[in-house]
Parts: C-alpha cells; structure tokens; sequence
C-alpha cells in the first residue's frame, strides 16, 4: 500500500506541475502575442484553468463529528454520515481537485467499444450526462446591475423555448443571492429574510434530497432579469432544486414546456404562455399540464411559424450572431474533489509558501510519508495538522519557512491505478516501466461490484486516459471485460446485517464442511451476476455430488478391452459434451450451470462404473477431465483426487481438458418445422441429417401435411440441425 501511495503522489507531483496534456486543455487558445500581453497574475490563472489538479472552492458535505469532507455516497438521504450516523453539513472549503471534466467526451464516447454490463455503462453514460444546448444570457436592470452581476448566464437544452421563459430560478449558492443578503442588491425587509431563511434551509439539504424532493420549493430573491429575446422583465426566483454545480446554477423557467416548471408556476402563480402549437391542445386557453413537443413556434416574435424540428438551431443561430449566447455542451459530470481531512491516505505532496503560494514537494523528497506520533482527537482538523514538526517545512524555492498540505488524498485515488502498479511494484523511477505496461496491460478481465459503477470504475477510466497523455500506458481504456457479482444475501433474502439478525458467519460453515464445499455452494446460488438468498438447506446436494466425485475417484471400475462398443462412445460423447459446455459457462461466469454439468458428468461416470467393465482409456479420459474441470471450483479436493489417481505434479499446473467437437456433437436434435415462416411442428433428428432427410421425415408428419394441403412447396429454407422451412 505505501508503494502505491508512494508512486500515487508522485504522479500527483507531475500532473500539478505540467499541467494537462494539449489534447484535454479547456477554454479557448491563447496566442503567443496574446500571452505576452497577459500579467502575471493573468497567465497563473490561465494555467490554472487547464490543470488537471487544482485547488478551489468547492460546497462540500462536512462531518464536523468525523471531521472531514464526504463524497455524496457516503452521506444517506437523510443528511446523515453513512459511518456513525453524523449530521452533514454543507459548507465551502477550499480543495484539492481532479478536472476529471477535461475527458468527460472520452469517458463517454469510448464506453461504447467496452465489454462492460450494460447496466453498468448505462449508469456512467447518466452520471456524466452529456446534453446539447445553449448558454444565454439574461440582462439583470436596475439595483440588481448595481452588483458585481450585470447578467445571469443560463444553460438550457431547450433554447427553443425561451420566449416561454417566464421566470427565473437560481441555487442558493449562487452569488446573486450572496449579493442580495449582503445588501448589493437591494431588497425589501420581509423579501430578504425569506430568502436567508431558505438559503440557511437549502443550502443543508444533499443534492440527493433536492433533486428527488417531489414537492418543490422556493423563495422570490427580489430581483429581475431581462429575457434577452422577449425583452421581458422576468422575477428571478430561488429554489433547492437547482444545484450550483451543474451548469451554471442558474435555470430559465418554461412553464408551458416543463412538468417541474409548471408544478412550480402553479403553486406560486406565475405565468405560462406557450410558445409551440401542439396537436390536441387550445393553447389559447390556460393550459392544464406541460407538453414537451411541439409543431410550429408561436408567441416568440420573428421566430412564429419556425418548425419544431429546426427550431433549435435557429434560435441558437441568433443568440451567436446578437452576442448573447452560444450553442454548447454541458455535462452532468463534476470534477473529482480528492481532498480529505483525515490520517488514512497518501499526503498530497504540496508546500504552501507566504511568497510563492503552492510549490510541489521537489521530486526528489518524494514520497511524502505520514508520520507515526500521531494523535487521534475530535478537533474537527485532520491529526496531522496538530504535528508541527512534520507540517513545518522550509519552502522548496527559497528555503524560508512553509507548511506542508495537511490533506490526505481520497483512498480512490490509489484504487483508481493499483493494476498499473501491481505490475512494477518495486519500480522506484516511473509508476510501471513502459515494457511491462505493454506486456500485463490493459487488464483482459476486471471483476467487482456494480456498486463502483460511478465512483472506482470511472475514476480508474481516467487516471489511465489522464496516465495515457502523460505517456506512462498505452491504448483508451484500463479494463477491456467487466464481470459484477451480485450479492449473497441472508436466508430471509434480505441483505445480511447484523440488526436484522441474518448474518451467515462463513468461517463456522468452512470449519464445519470445509472450503471447497462452500465456495460450491454460494456459486451454485444462481447467475454470479445476480447472486440471491443463502439457502441453508442447499449444502446437502454439494455434500452428495462432492462424495460421488470422490467415490468415482478412488473406487476402480472392472476394466476391459472396449474401444468400440456404444457404451464407450456414449460414455466419451458425455465427456466431451460436458467439456464444450462447462469451457463456456466458465468463460461466462455461469458457475452455477458449470457445477450441475460436473454433476452430470459425475453420475454418468458412476453409472458405467456400476454397469460393468468399462474401457480404460476412456474411464481415465473422464476422471481427469472431472478433476481437471473441479479443480478451480475445488482446488483442495481436486488436488487431492488428482494425487490419489496418480496424475503429475499439482492439477493446477495442467492445461484445462479440450474437447473434440465431433464427439461433442449431439446424436439427436430437435429440428424446429416451419410453414410460410410459422412453426408448425417439432421433430427428432439425427444431428447430421441433411436437407433431404430433413425434408422426408417433416413430410412425414400428419401436421405438416395438413398445413401444406397438398401443395408442393416453392422453397426450402434449412439450417442444419435448427430449422426446416417450408415456403409455399
């Protein structure tokens, strides 16, 4: 862990230092006359803005009890801290972040060439939620200008529909109501304590809570805006479900056009007019509910008549050609703030100096470790802060007196790249050496939970693109297969947890039936995907096949001569049938099918056993196949087994059985008989039968006579061993 962490903050060290990659810079390119002519102070801010770590303020979930920042998963719906049950504020802090936003195209554009459960990347492609639209400006008049705001920008999928923008809805994080409760922006009495009211209110809900809260709520701010194309003056409002970081925390409201806007213009009385004609409805009269869709623009001045297909795009056009807005793209997707208040984790290797502000530890310091004195106290401070004779530091360009980051990073900032590392683990000069990146990585199969799907596994898809530009791996993506278990849960199919009472202690069943058994058992569940409720009662049938297996094993059959008798090629056609099936359900992670074909397989070999003399050749060809294909779901019975009937070395160390696709091949199968494309029988066959034959035995059926009603068919469609059919 600490060779991680180590290689972590070196990495850490770099991407501050160089900044991002050219390919990721955001914002617009700033030429060489162009930077000459910028201050100092202008070309620091420039460079901030295309790091890939920064820092800056950012509203964050505080734990004064725990005393650190929380990511929005570990708080519940309630405003609780999942560890401990604490209450969590919400509050501004200054931190340290990833602008995982810079790659928001690639991590959305490049899930689709991922064998990933669909489910999963479904998941991503909502977290990062990419939308097209505009960004307009709203004009604000009068005491509102007289602020440090002159306009309020919003972004909108819906630039079509801005002649219906009525009102306006603001966070409460948002400097314009900053700028109202400091009196910049001058309100009445009764209007401003509403609003620091809500504000206080609001401003402790999680994002969580306001975006599913199914009663929406809001205060009037006091002030106006300017519709920038009606020309309208328009109240602006403040409401919880807007939230300051996504998009620009500010939102036109279109009543006619949207179910949320709507439910609030009702509830506080504030206007609708619709600004699209829609099949079924008299928008001449006061609308009963929202309707999204529309055929023709109306009320929207030179714009009426526009189609509704081409309507966007117009209304953008115009707002770029006046200077009041631009078409753009807006993602969901927030940087990754890697901040934390707290012992556990990597030291941010960073120096605050008085004269040259934040200077990175020098390369050569590295890594940064955590001291060992520490104390553990409720200051609400991370313990590190409290050792001053770690903290205290001469700085690194001038050598006078500095303190070190306080901050460790997020533990997901280790698991984001640890398979890059577990393949150079001692490499005290680079992350991974470039020959075994390109010998181990990327990884061919990644197995978890599909409760990462928005955290690990989209931060491990950009630390390797943000590794990628820095030149450290190779290629677009870490993990080319993902495989998510799903969850054992208790007996009462709930998930265990000791308040329930539910909880299954696997070390008393392992003591009790030993580990091969019980791994059997909980993949025998169902789809390892899916897993389900533990069966107490199910170990009884592991128990049985398991003693067969060791019963077929150590107990010889009589053998003789018997290469060519039908006993020995049905006995070999059950080996390599079990052999073709049980390679697919293992590479797709179907161990519970795998374990009832070896069951198979195991009774099969049973039954000749008891049936009389068996050939030699084949009895073995069986038994090492089942002990070869046990072995990764029985690796101490199988070595056992495997030792007893004299095969070399350890079963681990041998190759998993092939099988010959001629004897794995079906005698028998049912061909599906269609008429005109409709099935209309089903017969057996043999697997080899050709269309001729094929044909013969589906005529030969009473069913398939009556539909064809003497006629002769014109074409014959056949796959062989599936299908026959017959087109009249």
């Amino acid at each position: 862990m600490l060779e991680s962490g180590d290689a972590a903050i070196n990495m850490f060290g770099e991407l501050v230092v160089h900044g991002a990659h050219p390919n990721v810079l955001m914002g617009e390119a700033v030429g060489l006359r162009q930077w000459h002519e910028l201050s100092e102070q202008e070309r620091e801010d420039f460079l901030d803005a295309q790091r890939l770590a920064y820092r800056d303020e950012m509203i964050v979930n505080w734990c004064p009890k725990l005393g650190t920042v929380l990511a929005n998963d570990e708080v519940t719906a309630e405003g609780l801290s999942e560890r401990g049950g604490y209450p969590v504020l919400r509050k501004p802090l200054k931190q340290w972040v990833f602008r995982i936003t810079a790659y928001a195209d690639r991590l959305l554009r490049q899930l689709d060439a991922l064998d990933w459960p669909e489910s999963t990347k479904a998941m991503q492609r909502e977290w990062i939620g990419r939308s097209e639209g505009a960004e307009i400006d709203f004009p604000l008049p009068g005491p509102a200008s007289s602020s440090s705001l002159d306009s309020l920008r919003v972004f909108t999928t819906r630039p079509d529909t801005i002649f219906g923008a009525t009102y306006m809805v603001v966070a409460p994080e948002h400097d314009l109501c900053d700028a109202v409760l400091s009196g910049q922006v001058r309100v009445d009495e009764p209007t401003r304590s509403a609003l620091e009211a809500y504000v206080a209110w609001a401003k402790n809900r999680s994002d969580l809570e306001r975006q599913e809260g199914k009663d929406k709520t809001g205060v009037f701010t006091g002030a106006y805006a300017i519709n920038s194309f009606s020309g309208r003056r328009i109240p602006i409002w403040i409401a919880d479900y807007v939230l300051v970081t996504y998009g620009t925390g500010a939102v036109m409201a279109v009543p006619a056009h949207d179910e949320r806007d709507f439910a609030f213009a009702r509830k506080y009385g504030l206007e609708v007019i619709p600004v699209f004609t829609h099949e079924g409805t008299n928008i001449s009269q006061p609308l009963e509910s929202a309707f999204v869709d529309g055929e023709q623009m109306v009320n929207s001045g030179t714009f009426d008549g526009t189609p509704f297909a081409g309507a966007k795009q117009a209304v953008i056009a115009h707002a770029e050609r006046e200077g009041i807005g631009r078409g753009t793209v807006n993602y969901r997707l927030r940087d990754w703030l890697i901040s934390r208040q707290r012992y556990w984790g990597a030291p941010i290797p960073m120096i605050h100096c008085d004269e040259h502000g934040v200077v990175p530890v020098p390369e050569e310091q590295l890594p940064v470790l955590l001291p060992e004195n520490v104390q553990f106290e409720p200051t609400g401070q991370s313990p590190l802060t409290q050792i001053e004779e770690w903290v205290n530091v001469p700085c690194p360009i001038d050598g006078n007196p500095a303190r070190r980051e306080t901050d460790t990073l997020d533990t997901f900032m280790c698991s984001s790249w640890y398979q890059i590392r577990y393949c150079d683990p001692h490499n005290q000069e680079q992350p991974v050496s470039p020959e075994l990146a390109r010998k181990w990585l990327p990884v061919d199969q990644y197995t978890g939970g599909a409760e990462h799907a928005v955290m690990h596994l989209l931060y491990t898809r950009f630390f390797w693109k943000a590794a990628r530009d820095m030149g450290i791996v190779e290629g677009d993506e870490p993990m080319l297969r993902l495989f998510s278990q799903g969850v054992i849960l208790g007996p009462d199919g709930n998930r265990m947890s000791k308040s329930r009472g539910n909880v299954v202690a696997p070390d008393e069943l392992v003591a009790e039936w030993g580990a091969d058994a019980f791994r059997c058992q909980l993949m025998f569940v169902g789809p390892w995907d899916q897993g389900g409720p533990y069966n107490p009662t199910g170990m009884q049938g592991i128990i049985r096949w398991l003693n067969r297996a060791w019963s077929v094993a150590v107990e010889e059959p009589q053998f003789a001569e018997l290469a060519g008798a039908s006993e020995t090629r049905s006995l070999r056609r059950v080996v390599h049938r079990t052999i073709r099936e049980a390679t697919a359900d293992m590479e797709s992670f179907s161990f519970h099918t795998l374990i009832a074909r070896l069951m198979e397989l195991t009774t099969a070999l049973s039954r000749a056993r008891d049936a009389g003399p068996v050939d030699r050749a084949a009895w073995n060809e069986g038994l090492q196949s089942l002990l070869l294909m046990m072995a990764p779901l029985t690796p101490h019975l199988a070595e056992e087994l495997w030792e007893r009937t004299g095969g070399s070395f350890s079963v681990h160390q041998q190759l998993w059985p092939a099988f010959d696709p001629g004897l794995a091949r079906d005698e028998m199968v049912e061909l599906v008989v269609q008429v005109n494309g409709k099935v209309r029988e089903r017969i057996q066959l043999a697997a080899t039968a050709s269309e001729a034959e094929a044909r013969v035995a589906a005529l030969a059926s009473e069913k398939v006579r009556q539909w064809l009603d003497g006629k002769e068919p014109r074409k014959v469609v056949f796959v062989p061993g599936k299908l026959l059919n017959l087109v009249l």
